[in-house]
């Protein structure tokens, strides 16, 4: 995130930067708002939302969009010299425009076990959201058993997403290639029959 962007102080959460609230939760996915605009996780990021029952969810989408729908927003940089001088110079802007992101959800934190499964209740409304640091990566991304719901996910990118979250996973891992040819392995478990599917996702991978 650019300095324009950022405030005197950060959200925090036991000792993690909160990126925002939920606005909008089912038991496979939820959508949450940033507290900044423009302050969306990236595609494939593990992100954490709640306490008392933590749901993990790894993002698929991020939007900038008017707060009033009746309102859509219109150019304001005609003669600034950079993107941004249009912040500078409009300062209301943050205040009509948001920014959310939304995760599926591959499975949710019960005591110390992780279970990689869709939780029995929805996130909560309002719950805070936070990226997960890369030994909370390295931890859900042991074992594979999310990689059936990103699958099955209806999201539209579902592969993508996944390349992008594997990327991630393998950084956190003290193997990073042996992490990726583990996962190539249970993908294909996963995708009996559908070849081309599966070589186009491992071809995102390298």
């Amino acid at each position: 995130m650019t300095d324009q962007y950022a405030t005197a102080s950060e959200p925090q959460t036991d000792n993690k930067r909160r990126m925002g609230e939920v606005m909008d939760a089912s038991t496979s996915e939820f959508t949450a708002q940033c507290y900044r605009l423009y302050d969306a996780p990236e595609i494939g990021s593990l992100v954490m939302c709640g306490q008392d029952a933590p749901v993990y969810g790894i993002v698929y989408e991020a939007t900038t969009q008017s707060i009033d729908p009746g309102r859509a927003a219109i150019p304001r940089g005609m003669h600034a010299e950079s993107e941004a001088d249009v912040l500078h110079d409009n300062p209301q802007i943050e205040r009509l425009l948001c920014t959310k992101f939304s995760a599926v959800v591959v499975g949710y934190r019960d005591g110390d076990a992780v279970r990689r499964y869709p939780p029995l209740i929805a996130p909560r409304i309002f719950s805070f959201v936070c990226e997960c640091d890369d030994d909370e990566l390295a931890e859900f991304s042991s074992s594979h058993e999310f990689l059936a719901l990103l699958l099955a996910a209806p999201t539209g990118s579902q592969d993508h997403v996944i390349a992008s979250f594997l990327r991630r996973a393998s950084a956190a891992n003290t193997d990073s290639h042996g992490y990726l040819v583990s996962a190539g392995k249970s993908l294909a478990t996963m995708l009996p029959g559908q070849l081309q599917r599966l070589s186009g996702i491992l071809r995102s991978l390298a």
